[in-house]
């Protein structure tokens, strides 16, 4: 049954909060000047009207898109100018009327630099006060150009900026209001979802509930293994490549094995990493030498669906779950995706004009030793993050085509690995989402939770008709951290279109990790009630050696 379509805040003493909190500051640049740490300027305040929109505009290369439908709020914009630093701020303050006491931060993308405007949009239709770091440069998601020899704005980068931005913001926010705020939280995907999880590793004061989602944390090992497997599949007297048009095929053929080896075939793969998949069904024959691929193909397919390991038998990383989609990072017939070189040239190497066909493993080394900008997300003890009551919602999409679903079960394994005494369960939760892309998106499977860059074109925030903990990532987060309600389970959603919000085609649980969605047996499989969370089995992904 559809729940009221209306966002409510359920608590009431913050709807007492709400009601007689009286602002401090009106919408001016004058009104923050006091406020502010003597090395922040403040560029602009300017008061939104209700509806009205706001946005950096084509020289915000990374987010040029203004959020729109806005409610009533004042837009502040900073510059904060440190001896080694420099980065902008961006805060949405929502009215009186609107504001729910509570702090929400959203992330970046990629190698880009700007202010996230679009989701702060988002957030704000809940009532946070919202913000986005420019993270030290200008610049769009694969665009890596500005890190050749600039150490310092890739520290910034890599961590810096997002917290020094945090800590402004958040001033920002109790001058404006009178007080502090009574929460604060963070939402973002892919790069966002990065700065997220480095930020509760290194500054676990900053927030007491996080949502980070398809985070590439292992960057220096994920972008290196971009620029091997599109040089495993680069052509070689055109024996070793995989043809352009036999990727729908091969995608065709692992749906066809996977998809019932799950237990339901209902053209989603939900349990990818036991599927006992054979590309020999792929092999071209006498019978067979058309839409197949011969021996030299079939092995680049089977590395590509290998573990990468360097030329002593040492895992590196893992590669995509069975459903994901390798064309994208492997279909040039002339160079790796710019995703992997762009990140050795600019960000390792140093070298705009570096040769990628002279790329080894002992550049995953030298990566390592540098670990550009410190931007790896790999600390693992998040004990100081739990001891402060923090709570972090980890999600990823089983057929994401652009960070392997393999690098977040990592991750929680080394976390474990690292806390031997303690109960993930009671602060840290993963969600795999099978069929779900990057960070958003499939063919049929339910996916949309309201997550980071998670957007329905007729919403404007949550999850349309169903604005709950269970259905939306957001409100799960506050309801963990406020109440203590912690989520076994969240429902997915598809959309007709993944843009008709009145329409609901599917809905389905997704378990916390391990544990996996059942069919009941009877009833609608379209319908999350016919479906119930069963324990399941850890899944091991080798032992890594890893790099700091």
């Amino acid at each position: 049954m559809r729940t009221s379509s209306v966002f409510t805040v359920s608590c009431t003493l913050l709807v007492s909060y709400i009601h007689n909190v009286a602002a401090a500051l009106n919408c001016s640049k004058a009104a923050f000047v006091p406020h502010l740490p003597a090395n922040t300027t403040i560029l602009s305040a300017t008061v939104v009207a209700s509806n009205g929109s706001y946005g950096g505009g084509s020289q915000d290369k990374d987010f040029p898109k203004s959020a729109t439908g806005l409610p009533a709020l004042c837009a502040v914009q900073l510059h904060v100018n440190q001896e080694h630093s420099s980065y902008m701020v961006g805060v949405f303050l929502p009215s009186n009327a609107t504001y729910n006491g509570r702090f929400m931060t959203t992330g970046n993308t990629g190698f880009g630099g700007g202010i996230n405007w679009p989701a702060m949009g988002t957030f704000v239709q809940y009532g946070f006060a919202s913000m986005s770091t420019g993270s030290g440069h200008n610049s769009g998601a694969g665009d890596a150009s500005w890190a050749i020899n600039n150490t310092e704005a890739l520290t910034d980068w890599g961590y810096r900026a997002m917290h020094g931005s945090v800590v402004v913001a958040k001033e920002i926010v109790a001058a404006y209001y009178g007080s502090s705020a009574q929460y604060s939280y963070y939402s973002a995907c892919s790069g966002g979802g990065r700065q997220g999880l480095k930020e509760v590793q290194l500054y676990p004061e900053d927030f007491d509930g996080v949502v980070a989602g398809s985070p590439p944390w292992w960057l220096t090992h994920l972008h290196t293994w971009v620029v091997q497997i599109g040089m495993w599949n680069l052509p070689e007297s055109g024996k070793n490549r995989i043809p352009p048009y036999m990727f729908l095929p091969i995608k065709h053929e692992i749906y066809r094995q996977c998809d019932p080896q799950d237990g339901q075939t209902d053209g989603i793969i939900s349990d990818p990493y036991s599927c006992n998949f054979s590309s020999a069904a792929l092999a071209c024959s006498s019978t067979n030498s058309t839409n197949c691929l011969h021996p030299a193909a079939l092995d680049t397919l089977n590395t590509l669906y290998s573990d990468w390991r360097d030329p002593s038998g040492n895992f590196l990383f893992p590669p995509f779950a069975l459903g994901a989609d390798y064309s994208g990072l492997t279909k040039s017939t002339s160079a790796p995706s710019g995703f992997g070189t762009d990140f050795v040239a600019d960000m390792v190497m140093n070298d705009a004009n570096w040769n990628w066909t002279t790329f080894n493993t002992s550049i995953v080394e030298k990566a390592d030793r540098l670990n550009p900008g410190g931007a790896n997300a790999d600390d693992f003890d998040l004990s100081s993050f739990q001891s402060r009551g923090g709570k972090l919602i980890h999600y990823h999409g089983l057929s994401d085509s652009l960070i392997p679903a393999g690098s977040s079960i990592l991750f929680r394994e080394k976390v474990a690995e690292a806390m031997r005494s303690t109960s993930l369960d009671d602060f840290y939760r993963m969600f795999l989402i099978p069929g779900m892309g990057h960070c958003r998106n499939s063919d049929l499977a339910p996916w949309y939770i309201a997550g980071g860059g998670q957007t329905i074109a007729s919403s404007s925030h949550s999850v349309p008709g169903f604005s709950d903990a269970q259905h939306d990532v957001v409100l799960a987060i506050m309801d963990w951290v406020e109440k203590g309600d912690a989520p076994d389970s969240l429902i997915a959603t598809k959309f007709l279109d993944d843009k008709d919000s009145t329409k609901v085609v599917n809905q389905r649980p997704i378990c916390a990790y391990p544990s996996q969605a059942q069919y009941v047996g009877s009833g609608n499989m379209n319908e999350s009630s016919n479906w119930a969370c069963q324990a399941g089995k850890s899944i091991s992904i080798p032992e890594a050696k890893l790099g700091h």
